[in-house]
């Protein structure tokens, strides 16, 4: 059983650099993103214009992009444990290009309707999560324990990097060009990376004791091994209820830009890269925070702080409080996040990791579902501003629990 404590210890950074898997990885890492950034901007202003505005409808489409990763996620992770993992992730990709360019094929011969894009948008989040989750596994594979918190911080750092400048890119060439464009830039970024990572060596990619039980018998492994990580365990309880707030705020951001405070398609990817920049400045402080704080420390200042950040456009309505509260929005929720992930890979044991991730993957999700539609009617019914105090209210109750779980005292 893993213990409480795990190793924090910060490696060189031109060790994590001479490893060709994950010199790999990172680029192609860097194209996805890029493209997901444009295609994340570009999707609910399109449902914006197409469903004349209505935030059901942009609610409803991030609760079915959710869907996936709650129905299909711990499947996927057996798959992913069962399989070669280069192979697997060239063919995920391949596939969300093919239904990028279906979309936009349907939208240059005027038959785009909106049950197109909830179907769409539903596989291109399962195809995305297989992807996620099989780099989660080659990562675990192709670097050492001590380097783990290194590499996922340099994921999230790239990732919010880009939500920083993305948006703003994508938010000018949109405008200038045609929202259905950014389905053909993010299908040609996908191409790109997709060509990136054929290099990854497949001997490498692949892992060990695959397919020699039956289906079922490899996902009841690794739901043993979850419940036995009691540390784990805990984590993935407080994560339901921290993702069921978090994706309230993520699903009505857009619709509070543009309908509560009458932004611009532009000044909404601008000020959106408020929350980016906050990641960015989070992922390079995370280490740090595990040295300082411990892990439970972290996490508790972490949900806390998300908590406050939550409310503060409860009592604006001005566009640089909102900026200043996405910032600490995507501070806390990157430092958050990576000691979540890089927990779950230091005590995962490597034949494993593709199940508890699955497992884990799908549990986070079970609340956000129902939180992303029903913010969509409260928006609606009562207002915006009541979805972050509800966001808000929420977190600082998941807070109060945590300073009485064991997970307060994590190393």
């Amino acid at each position: 059983m893993p213990s409480l404590v795990s190793s924090t210890s910060q490696p060189a950074r031109p060790s994590l650099w001479q490893n060709r898997n994950y010199v790999i990885l990172f680029l192609s890492g860097v194209l996805l993103t890029v493209g997901g950034k444009v295609y994340e901007l570009a999707l609910p202003l399109i449902l914006y214009t197409l469903s004349h505005h209505s935030a059901i409808v942009m609610t409803t489409m991030r609760a079915i992009e959710f869907l996936p990763n709650l129905l299909l996620a711990l499947f996927i992770g057996v798959w992913v444990d069962r399989t070669n993992k280069k192979r697997f992730t060239l063919f995920v990709i391949a596939g969300q290009v093919g239904l990028l360019l279906l979309l936009f094929a349907l939208y240059l011969f005027g038959t785009e309707r909106l049950w197109i894009y909830y179907v769409a948008g539903f596989g291109l989040m399962a195809l995305q999560y297989g992807y996620g989750n099989a780099r989660f596994a080659i990562v675990k594979y192709a670097l050492p324990r001590e380097l783990l918190t290194a590499a996922n911080a340099n994921f999230s750092f790239v990732s919010t990097f880009v939500t920083i400048i993305g948006p703003a890119i994508s938010g000018f060439l949109l405008m200038l060009t045609n929202l259905h464009n950014g389905l053909l830039v993010t299908a040609v970024a996908y191409i790109v990376s997709l060509l990136v990572l054929s290099r990854l060596p497949s001997s490498e990619s692949t892992g060990r004791g695959q397919q020699k039980s039956s289906f079922w018998a490899d996902l009841g492994e690794g739901w043993v091994a979850l419940r036995t990580n009691h540390a784990l365990w805990q984590i993935t309880m407080l994560v339901i209820f921290l993702n069921a707030a978090a994706g309230m705020v993520d699903a009505i951001s857009v619709f509070f830009a543009k309908d509560h405070l009458h932004l611009s398609t532009a000044m909404v990817g601008v000020i959106l890269g408020a929350e980016g920049f906050g990641g960015l400045v989070g992922s390079r402080l995370v280490a740090w925070s595990r040295r300082t704080f411990g892990s439970g420390g972290a996490l508790g200042l972490t949900i806390l702080g998300l908590a406050i950040c939550d409310v503060i456009p409860v009592f604006s309505n001005h566009v640089w409080p909102f900026a200043l509260a996405l910032f600490g929005i995507g501070f806390f929720s990157t430092i958050e996040s990576v000691i979540i992930w890089t927990f779950r890979q230091e005590t995962t044991p490597p034949e494993l990791i593709g199940r508890v991730s699955g497992l884990t993957g799908s549990i986070f999700k079970l609340g956000m579902v129902w939180t992303i539609l029903g913010s969509g009617w409260l928006a609606t019914l009562a207002g915006t501003w009541t979805v972050y105090l509800a966001a808000g209210i929420g977190n600082l109750v998941m807070f109060v629990i945590f300073t009485r779980l064991p997970l307060r005292k994590l190393a």
